[in-house]
């Protein structure tokens, strides 16, 4: 088995994308979502290990706004101002994933 390539550690714990714009996530607060987002991980002072971008389209319309939180591939749908607190704490934090959030696909 040939060996593997060793990489760099990544700079990050976590990075979260948040769509912002589309038929439902920039309509229903997705932009704002992320700013709040943003400027709690700052106050928090995890900066440094937790990075959340602004996304285009996740493609999932119908349930946003969302938002997807690597390396775990957390995906949450419907997310609100008042889940902020909450994301921030819980999954950029400590990785934990909050159930009523999660995005669940219907065909």
């Amino acid at each position: 088995m040939p060996d593997r390539k060793t990489y760099p550690p990544v700079p990050y714990e976590r990075h979260a994308f948040v769509c912002y714009w589309g038929k439902d996530c920039g309509p229903c607060g997705g932009s704002t979502f992320a700013n709040a987002l943003k400027a709690k991980a700052k106050a928090a002072g995890i900066t440094d290990r937790c990075r959340v971008n602004k996304s285009g389209c996740l493609n999932q319309c119908d349930s946003g706004p969302m938002m997807v939180v690597y390396p775990e591939a957390i995906w949450y749908a419907g997310v609100t101002l008042e889940d902020v607190d909450e994301i921030l704490e819980r999954t950029l934090m400590r990785g934990e994933v909050i159930d009523r959030l999660v995005y669940r696909r219907t065909e």
